[in-house]
């Protein structure tokens, strides 16, 4: 059940410094208390400044607001806000270097719940059964205390911890198994973990160098497109696009690219988009081959996924002021729109 809440009185007291923008007024304005059929962004912030934010954006780009959550809250939301995964009506903001997850109603981003024991660089969030699963770097230089946290969401706290290999990063869920690239942390990993969730067990499958994105098509099948490992370690390789049976869990398929090749991002909507030198590109789930002309060009995008034939994209600018995101026709490849966020978006979240 959605929660609406107006909190403008109230919260204009708390409320000393934001901003806010419409296509109709550009003064400042009262938190709208109510975000639920928009858009939210993560923005990671300044590495150790602790100004991690979250931006909303109404779905037809003519609202935007900047930091939400000390808007509503009062208080700052942390070092490095990484991502944020949705429970029925809380959201939990995944703040990174703070070491913590905000929970919050997602339709009003009142705070719940500050988890802030159990993690250790949490990165990434699913759901599964009942309970949170969260990725944890622990330290970087040790590749042995690396973790995927398992929360109660009766209690918001950590109940758990199931040991996995080095680098866990992106983690989703298909509902019945979890599974879990392995970036590699400070370091470079080649494989997806996949946890059973009623045992805890888990199995590895081997991908490609540095495996950054993940999704399910229709069919629930699982692709996995790795970056390659980049030029500056003097050990690189290209990246690779794997798809996965998730019935075997092993692998029936993979695309390579060229050893200087890159690719980010994946995602899908009727076919699959990824980015690559500046450009988005699309692959038919039936191909057999790689596409060698992007679909649209000059891009540089952080993160970007597809709805309903619209991709959405985010990009930091210079890492020190605020980001974009905009959003493509797909139909046409024609910018829809843009929207100023805040430094450095990383996640592109719909609030439905």
């Amino acid at each position: 059940m959605k929660i609406k809440n107006n909190l403008v009185l109230a919260l204009s007291l708390l409320v000393l410094s934001f901003s806010c923008s419409s296509d109709d007024d550009n003064h400042e304005q009262e938190p709208q208390g109510a975000y639920e059929d928009g858009i939210l962004i993560t923005n990671e912030g300044n590495y150790g400044h602790g100004n991690g934010t979250v931006t909303f954006i109404s779905d037809d780009f003519s609202y935007a607001e900047q930091k939400m959550f000390f808007n509503v809250n009062g208080t700052l939301l942390g070092d490095t806000a990484q991502s944020i995964g949705f429970h029925e009506d809380l959201a939990y903001i995944v703040v990174n270097n703070s070491q913590k997850i905000e929970v919050v109603n997602r339709y009003t981003f009142q705070s719940v719940a500050t988890i802030d024991s159990g993690l250790s660089n949490p990165r990434f969030i699913t759901f599964l059964s009942g309970k949170g699963y969260v990725t944890n770097w622990g330290d970087g230089s040790n590749p042995e205390d690396d973790f995927v946290a398992v929360i109660d969401l009766e209690t918001n706290i950590v109940s758990g911890t199931i040991s996995v290999e080095e680098g866990p990063e992106r983690i989703i869920t298909n509902g019945t198994s979890i599974y879990v690239a392995h970036q590699g942390g400070y370091s470079q990993n080649n494989i997806v973990s996949v946890i059973k969730p009623n045992s805890d067990e888990v199995e590895t499958i081997t991908v490609g160098d540095v495996p950054n994105s993940m999704v399910f098509d229709s069919q629930g099948a699982l692709y996995v497109l790795s970056g390659g490992i980049p030029a500056w370690t003097e050990n690189e390789t290209g990246g690779q696009l794997d798809v996965i049976n998730t019935s075997s869990n092993t692998v029936s398929a993979t695309f390579g690219f060229d050893d200087n090749e890159h690719p980010s991002n994946l995602t899908y909507g009727e076919s699959l988009y990824y980015t690559l030198n500046g450009g988005v590109y699309k692959l038919a789930i039936d191909s057999q081959e790689l596409s060698t002309t992007p679909e649209i060009e000059g891009v540089n995008f952080n993160f970007m996924t597809v709805r309903n034939n619209i991709l959405y994209g985010v990009g930091a600018e210079d890492y020190t002021s605020n980001g974009t995101l905009q959003s493509y026709d797909l139909g046409t490849n024609a910018t829809l729109h843009s929207k100023e966020v805040g430094i450095n978006p990383g996640g592109i979240y719909f609030n439905d």
